[in-house]
Formats: C-alpha cells, structure tokens, sequence
C-alpha cells in the first residue's frame, strides 16, 4: 500500500514537484494526497494542476500561534496521513502539529552546524570547506530534530550565497525524493535520535524524543 503523504509549502514548491514527479512511479512507495500552505503560494496552483487537494491555514486568522497550529493539524488530519513533508515551509511547527503528526524537512547544511532561516550566510561567514543539505524529523526546536540522511556539498572558490545555495537545492531536491521514498517503503523507527528504517513506524518511539 503507497504511504499517504501532506506536503506543506510557503513558495513556489520546487521540492513538492520533485515528489509528485517521483510518486508518478506506483514502486515509489508514497503518494502526495495534499498540499497546504500558510499563505497564497504559486505552489498551490501547481498542485491544483495536478489534481491534488489543496489548503490554506494563514497564520494571520487565529489569535496566537498554538490556536493556529491546531487548526494546522486538524486540516493535516482530515487527509490521513502516513507522513507530512514540510517543503520550503517557513513557520515553525508546535507540538500541536507533532504529537499527531511526523514531520519531514531540508535544511540547507549539515545540521547541527548552522541552524536556522540563514544557513548558507551563515556557513559562507565561517569559512567552511565543505556544507550541505540535511533531512531531518522536526521537533519543536529550531532544526533540531533527529537527523534522517545529510549530503555534502563543497565550498567552491568564488561562491557567493547565491551559487551556493542554487547547488544546494538540488541536492536537497534528490535527498528529499529518496527519503520520503525510503520512509515510505521501509518504515522507520526512532529511540534516543536514532532513525532506523526498515520496519513500521512507532509512534510510541517517536513521541517519547519530542
């Protein structure tokens, strides 16, 4: 049976394509039954295009960010959910949206190393030889969720921001691909920020590291 996947977005969804070009693939093992959003989003359109639900859940209509998170969850549950894939997602999650659901995210390093919205700056500024993409359960930190995969990508001689994070995002594009595939397929399991695929999700596992 396909794992049933909710993407959440805040841009244009590159990543979200990304999926739905993979979950084309019945051996895939995941299929995208959702895309939500917290704001108008050209993603949206792309996923409506493609015959997949979408939603909105603006943070500007509820009186404070736990009232919105649980409104969040709720629109997430009413598509079952195996696994929800934040995807360019610009908000931070509360334990509202985790208890019930596992969340997947990119971030452009290699985690723990340069957390947070400025990540490719922030590793540029240092000096560093080497950063690179990080797949990550999210937890009520700022990415310091339990590690899934990461891929490195060199420093090269003359990179600004910008050239290096455009190479970033194609490796972060391929990572995602194969780790929702791979949690899809495989299950996982999670005990003392360890994730280990190949058996069902517990929930029980994964809870008791939030």
């Amino acid at each position: 049976m396909s794992a049933r996947v909710v993407v959440l977005i805040s841009g244009t969804g590159s990543n979200m394509e990304a999926l739905l070009a993979a979950a084309a693939d019945p051996a895939y093992g995941a299929t995208v039954v959702a895309v939500g959003a917290d704001r108008e989003a050209a993603g949206l359109a792309r996923a409506e295009q493609a015959g997949i639900p979408t939603f909105l859940t603006p943070f500007s209509g509820y009186a404070d960010r736990a009232e919105w998170n649980r409104a969040l969850a709720d629109r997430i549950a009413e598509f079952a959910p195996d696994l929800v894939v934040s995807a360019g997602f610009m908000r931070i999650l509360g334990r509202e949206v985790l208890s019930r659901h596992p969340v997947v995210n990119i971030h452009p390093a290699l985690l723990p190393a340069f957390p947070g919205a400025h990540a490719v700056r922030d590793a540029l500024a240092y000096g560093v030889r080497v950063t690179g993409a990080t797949a990550h359960f999210v937890d009520e930190g700022v990415d310091t969720g339990p590690v899934i995969d990461q891929v490195v990508v060199r420093v090269e001689e003359g990179d600004d921001v910008a050239s290096l994070h455009e190479r970033i995002k194609a490796v972060e594009r391929r990572m995602l691909v194969d780790v929702v595939g791979r949690l899809a397929r495989h299950g996982w399991t999670l005990h003392d920020r360890q994730v280990k695929l190949g058996s069902a999700p517990s929930v029980n596992a994964t809870e008791e590291n939030r």
